[in-house]
């Protein structure tokens, strides 16, 4: 079972409540810029994000994923993001989105880190993976900073609204024991 609460020097990554849509609608959910590379357009409305928050207290309560809410380390009420880790056997798969303001304060390799370490110590999970648009740099500089080698490249992988309807390619991450 992966951890329900982390933290490090600056971030606590914690589950999802009712009370965090309408911060994470003002800090990125309706920002295109953040949108861009996700599989999600961004919202129009706050009840887009309350009811992607419940489905996301749904799947942590269900434990089918474990939805993490990032939060700065004195303000642990106020959302700055996410990191989505989803079991399959010995592999967990993860995605993450980050406010447009904490951009380029490392903050996500911070938390990336932090998550696979615990992950990596469990005897359940042998490799933490990760896929990033070809064109989405910022995130493979991400990758790499948090320890994920590129395994390759994946041709018609996975669709980007915000870019288009077709699949795209992705490079594919790892972080193995």
């Amino acid at each position: 079972m992966l951890p329900t609460l982390l933290r490090t020097q600056r971030l606590v990554l914690r589950e999802p409540r009712p009370e965090d849509a309408a911060l994470i609608f003002e800090a990125y959910t309706q920002d295109m810029d953040v949108a861009r590379y996700m599989v999600w357009r961004p919202h129009k409305t706050l009840r887009q994000t309350k009811n992607f928050i419940e489905g996301c207290i749904n799947r942590w309560e269900s434990n089918q994923s474990r939805p993490y809410i990032l939060a700065l380390a004195e303000r642990e009420d106020v959302p700055i993001g996410m990191l989505d880790a989803l079991v399959f056997s010995h592999t967990v798969d993860i995605g993450y989105v980050l406010g447009r303001q904490y951009w380029g304060a490392g903050l996500m390799p911070e938390a990336i880190v932090a998550f696979c370490d615990a992950a990596l110590a469990l005897p359940d999970y042998f490799r933490i993976q990760a896929t990033c648009d070809t064109e989405n740099l910022p995130s493979a500089r991400t990758l790499e900073k948090s320890g994920f080698k590129r395994e390759g490249r994946l041709e018609r992988y996975i669709v980007h609204p915000n870019l288009g309807h077709e699949p795209r390619a992705s490079f594919m991450y790892s972080r193995c024991k």
